[in-house]
Order: structure tokens, then C-alpha cells, then sequence
């Protein structure tokens, strides 16, 4: 009989649970523009008494089987302008976790609640909206299905308006977003929407709808829906004016150069319907952008660093999302605007104007078209660009789609020192995402055709990639071909001449007690073949791995590679100057053991350390990664990164120790006053930097910086470069 019993037990949870993904819904009721809600974050008007709640919370963590112990309520609200929010966050006190008061804050170590809107019901694209107790807001946007941060983005800015109130056993907020924020289609009755909460106080992460650990908390795989009382109308954004003005003293003592000037442009956006944006730019200045990290590099490649600029953020996965992040990513934002001097120095190529239009079509078609044009520099023999790229998105079999893309970057004058074969560059290319309905697996296909003047008949690179994703095993595999005369000039290439592949396996085990959450071991060999030498390998690795998350939002992770390199090209590690380069043509067998362990983020001191001990090409190495923080919650937040790394090669080669120190202080004087200062001291990169920034918001995304940099060489401590900028920029709604 007891077997009975715990059979219709399942069966009966298992039915809940499903009814709880694929049913699950709430109406947003439409008011009257004459009933006013006051963003105050205490939900004390009537009208919030009517509204609908979405309510019954999942446990994402520890557990993802369970409701959660602390709920969380969430009301909506319609009229013909604005979307409102009611959300009341329960918890077990008033013990809250926050990095600062700044706006757009990290969530995964801090309390706080998101709310994800598929306006389109795709499962493709979302909007984000969050908010913390203290009222502190951030809004982003997620994209290719939010299967990895590459879809994830806080960098966007729209205007909206949000408070919290703090009680003894919970937090509210109250959130006005405008519809102009979104975009949707005309007439539209219902989009999908899923929300997620991080809870210090309970070690706990929750979410709406009911989603499994294997899936990203962001993910669009699991949603449930928000329905409009009444269809909604027309939106149109309005048009918005976006001039700067900036102040700019320059000292460059390595050329013995100075600079004062005042600099002004700004940016326009413009609605197109319901779903299309057009953004212009004019003259655009990016001073106030917080400057790149600096990295210690050992690889005989190119660091890809991340894209920080506002202009080519928006809508960035249309034009980014091609081909393959790792080996051949043909479009990468960075090319622009920046070039290589005649000492091949990456120095700012100024950008004179441009525009993007990008959003959907229709239902399924997304289009994206970029054009940047750049400025001459004949004293670096640097050409003036046109910079273009068109791309077409259509969705298919649910949550697929396959994308098509022209890329051309073209010099328009005839230049006494260009190369004629670098007068122009283009790229044409299809791509193939699939997203399977579950999420389960994930794969891309793709393959890429350049074009340049006199270049050979090696230029196309090809690509396919799957992916198994479940709860107990994870599959992953890949096969890129790049041809030797493979290039484009705007996108991200490791190496041409290269066919690589890989085929892994992981093994997740979930303990039904102890301190270990989930843990799991992976085995991961990668193979490269040089077509132009008789596909002779190259470069091989085995990797395995093994990884364990504890219930306390610590984890470590073991890693152990045998690897072998055939450098084709010479190869200096160290950086250092007249060093001899390892020699072309010689094959390398080297292992090494990696140890990294990181801390639970929740807590005010927090660390992550990371080791690597073993050979390196024909001598040893042994390096030291560690980054600590600690916050004085809510208004300062420090950070400390050490990189150290011990290079040993036996005679004539040079060895060396390289250091990496970087030191950050982020002092939030409240929501609208900012500052932050950045030193980093890099012993391979010979220079020492400063990087101080103050932000003052003086009105919703108008912004006033003073931002200041000076430069050493790390040797003599001689001074490189010295700036200061004072920018004023003021967003304007017409």
C-alpha cells in the first residue's frame, strides 16, 4: 500500500510541477491615467489591493525541487503609458547584502530581484529590470536565449523610475517603467515573463517559474506568461538628444606632445514603429569609459577584451553573435576606432559620425545595420574607413534561427602607403543557431566567405558546434575550419590555417546532503591540424576537470592539462626586450596541475585564488592569481588583484618574473554621486596607471565626469602619458 502511496505522490508532484511551468500566468490590470502611483516603494495606494499577484516562488538554490522558504509577491499594472510594479520581497530580516549605491550592480553576491520581459514572445530576446533594497536600480538586456553571458548585458540605459521601503521581515518596491522603454508588437495581449531573487539572509536564490540548476537563472527556456487586460497600443519612443561637451587636457612626454581642446558631439535616437531603433552618432567621445583592464599574457595570441563603449552595446548580439567567440568571430566592435601606429602601438583612431539601425522586421525577422566612418591619421599611416555591416536574423523551429550577415570595411581615398590588397575587406556568411525546446541542446552552424584584393583561394571558415545540456551528463563538441587566407579586418581571429576539434564529456553528481551542492568531473581533449602542412597536428591538450559547488556559494575547481605546441612562428613569452624567441619548427610536450577556489560572494570579505604549477614549452612555470574585496557597505567597495607569474627557460632564453598588481576603490556618496580610482601596475606591459573617475547623475542618464589618467614607465617611473577630461552630457527627451 505505502508504494501506492509515494507512486501517486510522484506522479501527483510531478503534474504540479509541470502545470507550474506551462500554465503558469497572471493578468496585469489596465487603470486609468487619473489613478496615480507614487514610486515610493511603500504600496500604499488602493489600487494595488485589485491587482493580480504572481506569486509561489521556486528554490534555484540550494534546491531546485522545493518552493522557496522566502516568497516573494509580485503585482503588475497597466495604463496607456507606463508599466507598474508592486513587488514585496520576504526575508528573514534586515541583514542585507549590497556592493554600493551605484545604478547597474552586479547581483549574484548581493540582495536583490530581477524581472526578465520577452515582449516578444520569442524566447530569444528579453528585457531586465532589477532593484535592491536600497532602491538602487539596474536595467539590461538578454539575448540568444540568455544561454551564456555573452547574451547578458547591464550595460544598457533606458529612463524609469523606482524606491524600496525596508521593514523588519521584508522589503517592497515600487517600479514605473514607461512603455516607450520596450518594444513590442502593436496590439499585443501578452508577453512571457519570469523574475529571479537572490537572498543572502536565507543562502537562497529563487525564481518565478520553476527552473533546473543545469539551466542559467537568466535563461529564456522557462517563463511564464504576464496577460494585458486590454490590448496594448501604439508606442512610440520619443526622439532623444543625447550632446556632450568635453574639456580635454593631454600630455603625451614620450612624443613630447601636448593637447587642449574642447570636444563636442552626441548621439540621437530615433523610434521607428514599435520595434525598430535608429541611433546616430556625431564626433563621439568615450573619455568617461572606464579603461581595460590590464592582463598578463602568455599565449602567442590576442587578448579579446570586452566592448565597454554605450554605441556598439545596443542590440550588440545582431552583429556580434557570428561565427565563433573563441577562433573566428568576424565581426568585433573593437576594430573601430581603434588602430596600430607605425610602431605597432594600439592607439584611438577617431570616429567621425555613424548610425545603427537594428529591432525586428516582424514576429520572426530582426535586422541589424551598422556604418562607422573613421578619420585619417597620415602621420601613423592610418587610413580613413568606411566601416559597414548589415545582418538579418530569422527565427525558426520555435527558438532558432539563421542569420545572414555583409561585412566591408573599405578605405574611400588612395593612400601613398596602404597596400593595394588592404584597401578593402569583406566578409559574407550564414550562420545556424540552434536552441532546442528545453534547452537541452545547444549547437551552431556556420560558414564564412572573405573577400580581398589579390588574397588566395583558402579564404572560408567553417564551423559546427553541439551541445548536450542535462542534469546528470553534458556533452560538448566542435569542429572549426579557418583558411590561411581567411581574414577580416573588423572581426576577432586567434589564428588562420587551423582545423580544430573537440569532443567532451561531463558527469554532474548531485549529493542529497553534506557541504557540496553539485560536483562534477569533465574529461575535454582539443585537437589542431595545419591544412597548408598536410594537416600535420599541431597543437593538442587533455583536460581533466573536476568542479564542486557548496551550499555556502563557495566553490573549487581542480584542473589538470597535458598539452603539446608546434610553434610555426617564433615565440617570446616574457615580453622582455632583446629576449631570444623560442624557435620556429620545434615541437613542445609541457603539463600542468591549476588549483582555483573562490569564496562565498555574500560575504562583506570575499577572495578568489588561483594556481597553476607544471612545464611550460621547454622550462617550468608557476603562477599566482588572487583577487580579493571587501565592502563597507553600502558606500565603499574595495578590490585587490595580484598576478604573479614565475617564467623559467634554460639558457640563452630569458626568464622572468611578471607582475600584475591592480588595486580599485568605488566610494557611492549616495545614488547619484560616484567615485571610483583604478591603478594597475604591469611589469610585462612596462607601465603603471592611474585611472580616477568621478560621476555626478545630476538628472535620469545626464551625467557630469571628471576623469583623470597618468601613465608611468614601470623602469625608470618615468611619465608616459597624462590626461584630464571634464564632460558634460545631457539626455534630452523631445
Amino acid at each position: 500500500m505505502g508504494r501506492y502511496v509515494i507512486v501517486l505522490l510522484f506522479i501527483f508532484s510531478t503534474f504540479f510541477i509541470y502545470a507550474q511551468n506551462h500554465h503558469k500566468g497572471f493578468t496585469v490590470n489596465h487603470i486609468s491615467n487619473i489613478e496615480t502611483i507614487y514610486p515610493d516603494g511603500i504600496l500604499d495606494e488602493a489600487i494595488w489591493f485589485k491587482a493580480e499577484i504572481a506569486k509561489d516562488f521556486w528554490q534555484y538554490f540550494p534546491s531546485d525541487s522545493i518552493l522557496a522558504t522566502k516568497q516573494t509577491h509580485i503585482k503588475m499594472l497597466f495604463d496607456d503609458e507606463n508599466l507598474y510594479i508592486g513587488i514585496t520581497v520576504f526575508t528573514s530580516g534586515k541583514d542585507y547584502k549590497v556592493q554600493s549605491l551605484k545604478r547597474d550592480f552586479r547581483a549574484g553576491n548581493s540582495d536583490n530581484i530581477t524581472l526578465l520581459f520577452d515582449t516578444f514572445n520569442d524566447g530569444s530576446n528579453a528585457f531586465l529590470f532589477g532593484i535592491n533594497p536600497y532602491g538602487v536600480r539596474r536595467e539590461g538586456l538578454v539575448s540568444g536565449g540568455g544561454n551564456d553571458l555573452r547574451g547578458f548585458t547591464i550595460s544598457w540605459d533606458t529612463k524609469w523610475k523606482g524606491s524600496s521601503k525596508i521593514y523588519e521581515d521584508r522589503y517592497t518596491s515600487e517600479l514605473i517603467i514607461p512603455l516607450t522603454a520596450f518594444k513590442f508588437k502593436e496590439g499585443e495581449t501578452k508577453w512571457r515573463f519570469n523574475s529571479y531573487r537572490f537572498d543572502t539572509q536565507s543562502n537562497e536564490n529563487s525564481t518565478w517559474m520553476n527552473i533546473p540548476q543545469n539551466q542559467n537563472v537568466y535563461g529564456l527556456t522557462f517563463m511564464g506568461n504576464m496577460v494585458f487586460e486590454k490590448p496594448l497600443g501604439k508606442s512610440r519612443s520619443p526622439l532623444a538628444i543625447i550632446p556632450y561637451i568635453n574639456a580635454i587636457s593631454q600630455n603625451d612626454f614620450e612624443n613630447n606632445e601636448a593637447l587642449n581642446r574642447i570636444k563636442i558631439g552626441g548621439d540621437a535616437k530615433f523610434a521607428i514603429g514599435n520595434s525598430m531603433n535608429l541611433d546616430i552618432t556625431v564626433n563621439p567621445d568615450f573619455s568617461q569609459v572606464e579603461v581595460d583592464d590590464q592582463v598578463t599574457n602568455l599565449t602567442r595570441f590576442e587578448i579579446s577584451l570586452p566592448e565597454k563603449r554605450q554605441f556598439f552595446i545596443d542590440n550588440s548580439d545582431l552583429f556580434a553573435s557570428f561565427g565563433d567567440s573563441h577562433d573566428e568571430n568576424p565581426f568585433f566592435s573593437r576594430r573601430i576606432g581603434i588602430a596600430t601606429d607605425t610602431a605597432d602601438n594600439s592607439i584611438e583612431n577617431k570616429i567621425i559620425g555613424g548610425m545603427r539601425l537594428s529591432g525586428k522586421l516582424n514576429k520572426g525577422l530582426r535586422l541589424g545595420f551598422l556604418d562607422i566612418q573613421t578619420e585619417a591619421d597620415r602621420q601613423n599611416n592610418i587610413t580613413s574607413n568606411n566601416n559597414m555591416m548589415l545582418a538579418l536574423q530569422q527565427r525558426v523551429f520555435g527558438r532558432s534561427n539563421i542569420s545572414m550577415f555583409l561585412i566591408n570595411r573599405q578605405t574611400l581615398k588612395n593612400y601613398d602607403f596602404q597596400e593595394d590588397e588592404d584597401r578593402y575587406n569583406r566578409v559574407l556568411g550564414i550562420d545556424y543557431d540552434l536552441i532546442s525546446k528545453g534547452n537541452r541542446w545547444n549547437g551552431k552552424f556556420f560558414i564564412h566567405k572573405s573577400f580581398a584584393h589579390n588574397s588566395g583561394d583558402k579564404d572560408v571558415s567553417t564551423g559546427a558546434k553541439l551541445d548536450y545540456n542535462s542534469r546528470y551528463y553534458n556533452t560538448f563538441s566542435k569542429l572549426v575550419y579557418v583558411g590561411e587566407d581567411y581574414r577580416s579586418d573588423l572581426g576577432y581571429i586567434r589564428r588562420t590555417d587551423i582545423l580544430k576539434g573537440y569532443a567532451g564529456i561531463e558527469k554532474v553528481f548531485w549529493p542529497k546532503k553534506g557541504i557540496i551542492n553539485t560536483h562534477s568531473f569533465k574529461f575535454f581533449p582539443i585537437f589542431i591540424w595545419s591544412p597548408s602542412m598536410d594537416l600535420q597536428n599541431t597543437d593538442y591538450t587533455f583536460r581533466g576537470e573536476w568542479e564542486a559547488k557548496f551550499v555556502d556559494f563557495s566553490n573549487i575547481n581542480i584542473r589538470v592539462d597535458n598539452k603539446y605546441t608546434f610553434l610555426t612562428d617564433e615565440f617570446e613569452p616574457t615580453g622582455k626586450d632583446d629576449a631570444i624567441a623560442l624557435p620556429e619548427n620545434v615541437g613542445y610536450h609541457y603539463s600542468n596541475l591549476k588549483l582555483e577556489y573562490t569564496s562565498d560572494r555574500r560575504k562583506l570579505f570575499s577572495y578568489r585564488m588561483e594556481t597553476t604549477l607544471g612545464s611550460f614549452f621547454n622550462g617550468n612555470r608557476y603562477s599566482f592569481l588572487g583577487t580579493m574585496t571587501y565592502r563597507f557597505q553600502p558606500k565603499v567597495f574595495i578590490s585587490m588583484l595580484v598576478d604573479y607569474n614565475r617564467i623559467e627557460l634554460p639558457q640563452p632564453y630569458v626568464s622572468a618574473d611578471l607582475w600584475l598588481l591592480s588595486p580599485k576603490i568605488e566610494v557611492t556618496f549616495n545614488k547619484s554621486l560616484f567615485w571610483s580610482t583604478l591603478v594597475q601596475y604591469s611589469t610585462q606591459q612596462d607601465n603603471f596607471g592611474l585611472n580616477s573617475r568621478l560621476q555626478w547623475r545630476f538628472a535620469p542618464l545626464s551625467d557630469l565626469y571628471l576623469v583623470y589618467n597618468d601613465n608611468y614607465f614601470v623602469n625608470t617611473f618615468a611619465p608616459r602619458m597624462r590626461s584630464i577630461n571634464l564632460k558634460f552630457t545631457y539626455w534630452l527627451n523631445i
